[in-house]
């Protein structure tokens, strides 16, 4: 008997649910030999081969944990705690994984979310709907792509078709959220045949593929935006390039262009929305799944010591019912006290003038683990900060709460200045698009119909009543109660990059 995509996503759910942590064996702790903070050119490279030698060595007589032990409650409430917050992005990526990888074939959940089985994307052929709560803080200025991979089992070549002048970036995750590879308009990329393959994988770059890249971890994922003007007639335009937009296993390579015309294919029945962003890190059961990270998702140099004391916890836990139920409670609070504030933009980032906060690391993080988890409880899947940086805000110029009628002035020149687009969004108090009768979520770049200010500054308004007459045409409906502005600047010029423009303040409407 066949079972639809409904039901093997419930079956997903409910094996995520019930765990399964398994023991781990235990990683060995290196210790990093210290590098002299000034050397030459010339001695950098033999310096870096004497300090990986002295720290190969170093491992093999480091002591490393002791398991069997009798581990306090206390002690591994705080190991547990550091575990959760550092964990968080993983688990929530494997737990995408596993959802998005259900469907049958290319197409589009509930018609709205581009989903596909591993190893393959599906293209949406329109911006996003504003339904869609797979991930919070989508925008409406690109036509989105969305896959996951397993790269060392089965490598991916992903297409890429001429765009000719048109912006188009492919971000590629690891399962860390940090991106891997250079592949957009940014970077020069040209049109052709780009193998992803994982840190495992020992095959050769294949006849006929422009590029390698190579992923840091196994577990990989792909969204493609490309820009999309919001006009019918550019509507019709980007049909054809985007539908060269496709990713298949390495295995089905023959040297030639596939196409798929997204606009046709199935709608995937899949779970209702609940109204926010589907939540996929279940406190009770992190632990259940934390084994799977760190089995699966290499340390970072430097991390070994935290790799270390994770699997020790994990080890004591597995023997020990009593402490596997202090994990789960310690998940629980850091859920509620640490995971939670995320979600206000003013735990995000660093300040960028006007009552606005901005990206930081974005999709680059490394062991900069406060942007890590804040961005992936806030906004997952950011680009790096050459492709886009983000401003975001709940509060107007004088630190009240976003709630009301706002106005939002660029003076003459000011817009943010980038080679690509840019954007002001607006989202409800739960990151995800507040409905509207005009069906308008973001304004910039992409509409021709914005009215300037006879002094050639540009006023954006904010708000759940209209502000009437050809201002309407600048106009971002908003709920009643709350809501967050977020503006997108891709291809930031100098100016974004250094932080030398500054956002505009907010205004109450008069």
């Amino acid at each position: 008997m066949k079972t639809s995509f409904n039901d093997q996503l419930d079956i997903t759910r409910r094996d995520l649910m019930k765990g399964g942590m398994g023991a781990a064996s235990l990683a060995a702790v290196s210790a990093g030999a210290a590098v002299p903070a000034a050397v030459t050119a010339a001695s950098v490279a033999v310096t870096a081969n004497a300090a990986q030698a002295q720290q190969h060595a170093a491992s093999a007589t480091v002591t490393q944990p002791a398991t069997g032990i009798v581990m306090s409650p206390d002690y591994a409430r705080t190991v547990a705690q550091m575990a959760y917050v550092w964990g968080w992005p993983m688990v929530n990526m494997i737990n995408r994984r596993a959802a998005i990888t259900q469907a049958p074939e290319p197409g589009h959940l509930n018609g709205v979310l581009p989903a596909a089985p591993r190893g393959q994307i599906a293209m949406l052929n329109d911006y996003i709907e504003p339904s869609e709560t797979f991930v919070t803080c989508p925008n409406q200025d690109v036509v989105y792509g969305l896959g996951f991979f397993a790269l060392d089992e089965e490598p991916v070549v992903i297409q890429v078709p001429d765009f000719g002048d048109r912006f188009w970036v492919y971000a590629l995750y690891d399962a860390r959220t940090d991106q891997f590879g250079h592949l957009g308009k940014p970077y020069g990329s040209k049109p052709g045949f780009y193998l992803l393959a994982g840190p495992r994988w020992s095959g050769l770059k294949p006849d006929g593929t422009t590029d390698v890249l190579r992923c840091p971890t196994s577990l990989a994922n792909a969204i493609p935006r490309v820009f999309q003007d919001d006009t019918p007639e550019d509507r019709k335009a980007i049909q054809e390039v985007i539908n060269q937009v496709v990713a298949y296993p390495l295995k089905d390579f023959d040297g030639e262009m596939k196409t798929i015309e997204w606009a046709k294919v199935p709608d995937i029945p899949g779970p209702a929305s609940s109204g926010e962003e589907t939540k996929w890190v279940v406190p009770d059961k992190f632990f259940d799944q934390f084994g799977e990270v760190l089995d699966t998702v290499d340390p970072l140099p430097g991390e070994e010591a935290l790799y270390g004391q994770f699997r020790l916890l994990l080890d004591a836990a597995s023997k020990d019912p009593e402490l596997k139920k202090v994990l789960v409670a310690t998940a629980v609070e850091t859920e509620d006290k640490v995971i939670q504030p995320f979600f206000q933009w003013k735990h995000n980032g660093r300040p960028a003038g006007n009552g606005w906060n901005r990206s930081t690391n974005n999709a680059q993080f490394g062991v900069d683990y406060f942007n890590r988890t804040g961005t992936a409880k806030s906004n997952m899947f950011d680009n790096r900060p050459n492709e886009t940086q983000y401003f975001y805000t709940d509060h107007d110029g004088a630190g009240g709460e976003l709630s009301g009628s706002y106005a939002i002035t660029f003076p003459a020149g000011q817009e943010p200045p980038v080679n690509g687009f840019w954007s002001l969004t607006l989202y409800n108090d739960k990151h995800l698009f507040h409905a509207n009768d005009l069906k308008r979520y973001s304004l910039g770049t992409k509409n021709k119909n914005l009215k300037r200010n006879s002094d050639g500054s540009l006023t954006l308004y904010a708000g759940a009543k209209s502000p009437g007459g050809d201002k309407e045409n600048n106009w971002l409906p908003a709920p009643d109660g709350k809501f967050s502005l977020y503006i997108r600047a891709y291809w930031g010029k100098e100016a974004i990059l250094d932080g030398s423009w500054q956002p505009p303040a907010i205004e109450v409407a008069q």
